[in-house]
């Protein structure tokens, strides 16, 4: 994939933010960012599709920071909601919002189930500009009362098509029928399927369409290869070839929560260090093998499709598929877990012959034939198939979608972020003065871009 030449500055940022991404080590916008942030900075609503690992929470996270900030008063007040599937991915979008935020005076916090949820009244009572939530967790505190949407300026929906697959559908709609008519929407989905395009069509007027890459494109860097082998023998074939030199880091997905489990425990018996991340986890269980597998402690993480939403981790080598996905837009998402940010990475797939109409289904999503590995150690009992006939019209058997998700429970993800107060789910500590008491003024006249603005640590709750 090839990034655009423009830079940062000709995006029409303000210097505190370029101050930021800079101090965050980044140089050039990625397409999505650099397609996405101009109209988003001119207040235009926004449909956008993109791969994972291609700048998309940055591509929103920074015109609203500018925009909030032009808009702002004196007093603290909820001007924006990021409505997130997964408590993982919610956290992640906060670390966005107080890395790029840090030189800005506007406060955030993060708010989902799974924790305690009177430390996260607190944040919220002490007022914040953004707020980062999943919808279990947001209708709660709405129904107490202590969540009110009538100030949102900006309504941002992430992961469209992961929340109509853990079947959040109906709560996104309870939340998008207390915001103002009159607002900005910026929409953005890895996928666009017949449902997710209606209900964008409810919430957008007139928006800019921005599509990096079409759900048929995999990540361009990546090397794909197919295994055919029978079930009782994915685990060996696994620990073989996760002790070759070249793998790294590896993320292997399961179906289930349970295989992931197992999957560990077979490595572990070969003397791979692994660690599982799903919706059964506990929260710091969760937290601690994330930081494990990023710091290079453990070589394997094994997890499902949707615990592996919120994972943002550079370096991955390997993604290995011990299970085909029967939703064919999956794999693509998997796969887009190595080979991040021009990064090159390899894809190696397991296929037993259950899951064979699967491999049908994505090879003509993504309208190649994935190369086969037939020389290796477990060969399948069965005759290995023709390759897919690419041209052919309807589906080889796997689900398009598979009622709501394969783990996880509703609005549910490890706290991140710096500083938050214990079990809070929050996103950060405070730097400077609360506005509004004793000591400062938040702006200097409104605090347009420029004069007025005070820098400090993250205002990030």
């Amino acid at each position: 994939m090839r990034w655009g030449r423009v830079t940062f500055s000709e995006l029409k940022l303000i210097p505190e933010l370029l101050k930021a991404v800079e101090k965050a080590g980044y140089t050039t916008p990625t397409p999505i960012q650099k397609d996405a942030i101009p109209p988003a900075l001119a207040g235009k609503d926004i449909i956008g599709t993109a791969q994972t690992g291609t700048g998309k929470t940055a591509a929103f996270s920074l015109p609203v920071l500018q925009r909030i900030d032009e808009m702002a008063g004196k007093e603290v007040e909820l001007r924006c909601l990021v409505l997130t599937p997964t408590r993982e991915l919610a956290a992640q979008i906060a670390d966005s919002f107080k890395t790029y935020g840090s030189e800005l005076d506007i406060y955030h916090t993060v708010i989902f189930g799974g924790v305690n949820d009177k430390p996260q009244i607190r944040e919220l009572r002490r007022g914040v500009d953004v707020l980062v939530a999943t919808p279990g967790r947001l209708l709660d505190l709405m129904n107490q009362g202590v969540v009110n949407l009538g100030s949102v300026d900006i309504f941002v929906l992430d992961e469209a098509d992961r929340m109509l697959d853990m079947g959040f559908l109906p709560d996104v709609r309870r939340v998008t029928a207390k915001l103002p008519q009159k607002r900005q929407t910026l929409f953005f989905s890895a996928t666009m399927p017949a449902e997710i395009r209606e209900l964008a069509s409810g919430l957008l007027y007139k928006p800019v369409e921005v599509s990096v890459a079409p759900v048929s494109a995999t990540a361009e860097r990546v090397e794909q290869h197919m295994y055919f082998v029978d079930k009782g023998n994915k685990r060996h074939l696994l620990v073989d070839l996760v002790e070759a030199d070249d793998v790294k880091k590896c993320l292997v997905f399961s179906r289930t929560k349970h295989g992931a489990n197992r999957i560990v425990k077979g490595l572990r018996a070969a003397n791979v260090s692994s660690e599982a991340i799903h919706g059964n986890k506990s929260q710091n269980a969760r937290v601690r093998a994330l930081e494990d597998f990023r710091n290079g402690e453990v070589k394997v993480l094994v997890a499902t499709d949707i615990a592996a939403r919120g994972i943002d981790i550079d370096g991955v080598s390997h993604v290995i598929n011990y299970d085909i996905p029967n939703i064919p837009e999956t794999y693509v998402h998997r796969i887009g877990r190595t080979a991040r940010a021009g990064a090159e990475g390899i894809a190696l797939s397991f296929c037993e012959s259950e899951e064979r109409p699967f491999l049908v289904d994505i090879e003509r999503l993504i309208r190649r034939n994935i190369p086969r590995v037939e020389d290796h150690s477990y060969p399948p009992s069965e005759p290995v198939p023709e390759e897919t006939d690419l041209e052919r019209k309807g589906r080889g058997g796997g689900a398009r979608r598979a009622g709501a998700g394969n783990s996880g429970s509703r609005g549910r993800g490890p706290r991140r972020g710096g500083g938050g107060r214990p079990g809070g789910g929050g996103g950060g500590g405070r730097g400077g003065q609360r506005p509004g008491r004793p000591g400062g003024q938040r702006r200097n006249g409104g605090g347009s871009s420029g004069s007025g603005r005070r820098s400090s640590a993250s205002k990030s709750r």
